[in-house]
């Protein structure tokens, strides 16, 4: 496995693709898709720890997108881009997309780079919670079996 962090990065527009690419693709393990069927294929295919989408693209907005994505995908944390200060948008992003941040574009690097950062804290701490819950029920299936052989004998 990889050490780099992996993001999908979803654009209707390909000069912003290559521009997040070029930008991003040193420290990071970047996929690119021009859209959102796109994306889903990637995700079909690949451990994505961190996707970022634009809202405002053709057939399906970033939020129906990564409403998408959490049909099947939960783990990787969301961030919405939009060039748009749509209220409405942002609104449905959080309630049905259920992103973890929101940038505005033109995107700035460091800000941008901060809230990946921040965003891979988090998924870190929900992997290591899911792994402790899964220690914790093999435990206590493994306590229940005890009991009932106890109880058997």
């Amino acid at each position: 496995m990889s050490d780099k962090i992996t993001i999908l990065y979803v654009d209707d527009e390909e000069n912003n693709l290559i521009s997040f690419k070029a930008t991003f693709r040193l420290k990071y393990k970047i996929f690119t898709a021009i859209g959102g069927e796109e994306a889903l294929k990637i995700l079909e295919e690949n451990t994505v720890h961190i996707i970022i989408t634009d809202q405002r693209m053709p057939n399906m907005t970033g939020t129906e997108f990564l409403e998408k994505v959490l049909h099947k995908y939960t783990d990787p944390i969301r961030i919405l881009l939009t060039g748009y200060t749509d209220m409405s948008a942002l609104v449905e992003a959080v309630n049905k997309g259920q992103i973890f941040h929101y940038l505005t574009k033109p995107w700035s690097e460091e800000e941008l780079e901060q809230t990946i950062e921040r965003a891979y804290g988090i998924y870190l701490e929900r992997e290591k919670i899911k792994q402790m819950n899964e220690k914790l029920s093999l435990s206590n299936e493994q306590l229940e079996f005890l009991l009932r052989q106890k109880l058997l004998s």
